[in-house]
């Protein structure tokens, strides 16, 4: 996992997992030994623990995020693999299609293009005035936010005047990004899945907050730390479903032959004392379908 262990989606995922995993008939300590390794947003990390479980020569690995699986996919070609939660696995070579993933990896994915056309409609819907939707992320941990913006501008046209790339490597240029947009009227801002935005979940919130920015995110911490919108999967449920696809593994299947699969479930959060702070007027048809409101 490249995230903390101590946050409270992060356990949730992984109760989820290990309760899917216990309806299957494994048990941890029992007829099974699972060892975890938590990143906490760094590079380095995610490489060492990547070569640390390797070494340990398991039956199968569960891995969440893209630079997680990049630091796999380059020491091993053997030990299957299941990624949950990872964007563009064909676009990034994870995969070779996803119907048949052909090699050691395969599993579930997060988002992809259309989710930045969903996440763009959510935001022109709260508030109809933006003109412009800012994509943050950061190059060295999200390399497929470009491939996506191109397929979005080859199909279709979105609901604002202009989407821009607008990546980040470090707090302070997130920072002066964010800073930067807000000076512009009818901005907006848009935070994928990214390990540096999870990272660092709380400062984005902060700062959209107090430029009065309206942003939406696929992370729900995001709207429990004070940002006005999430949509996205349901993180749980997928980490639930790959329970199956380790137990298929470990019985004998070959990841080449399993499916990549796509969300099915999601989840829309809305932090109604934000959308008030900022002035804004939420839909009674957002409210009625969000599947959370925080006041």
């Amino acid at each position: 996992m490249p995230g903390r262990e101590g946050d409270p989606d992060n356990q949730a995922r992984i109760a989820a997992f290990r309760q899917g995993f216990a309806d299957l008939g494994w048990k941890d300590g029992q007829n099974v030994h699972i060892e975890y390794r938590w990143a906490d947003g760094k590079i380095e990390l995610i490489r060492q623990y990547a070569e640390e479980l390797v070494a340990l020569a398991p039956n199968v690995i569960l891995a969440n995020s893209s630079p997680v699986i990049e630091a796999l996919k380059k020491i091993t070609s053997s030990i299957p693999i299941v990624f949950a939660l990872v964007n563009d696995p064909v676009g990034q070579g994870f995969a070779k299609s996803l119907s048949h993933p052909g090699g050691n990896v395969t599993g579930f994915t997060f988002t992809n293009p259309e989710m930045i056309g969903k996440w763009v409609g959510l935001l022109k819907d709260m508030a109809p005035g933006i003109t412009r939707a800012a994509l943050l992320f950061n190059p060295s941990t999200a390399r497929f936010y470009p491939n996506f913006l191109h397929e979005i501008g080859t199909t279709r046209r979105l609901a604002v005047t202009e989407l821009v790339l607008t990546p980040v490597d470090t707090l302070t240029e997130m920072e002066t990004a964010i800073d930067a947009l807000a000076q512009k009227p009818g901005s907006s801002l848009i935070i994928g899945p990214d390990v540096f935005n999870i990272g660092h979940i709380k400062q984005i919130a902060q700062l959209a907050g107090k430029n009065r920015l309206p942003a939406v995110s696929g992370y729900r911490q995001f709207a429990v730390e004070g940002g006005l919108m999430v949509y996205g999967p349901d993180t749980v449920d997928v980490f639930r479903r790959s329970a199956d696809y380790v137990d298929r593994i470990i019985k004998g299947a070959n990841p080449a032959d399993l499916p990549v699969q796509e969300p099915t479930k999601f989840e829309l959060v809305i932090n109604l004392k934000t959308a008030k702070a900022l002035g804004l007027t939420v839909p009674q048809t957002l409210l009625a379908t969000a599947d959370e409101v925080i006041e």
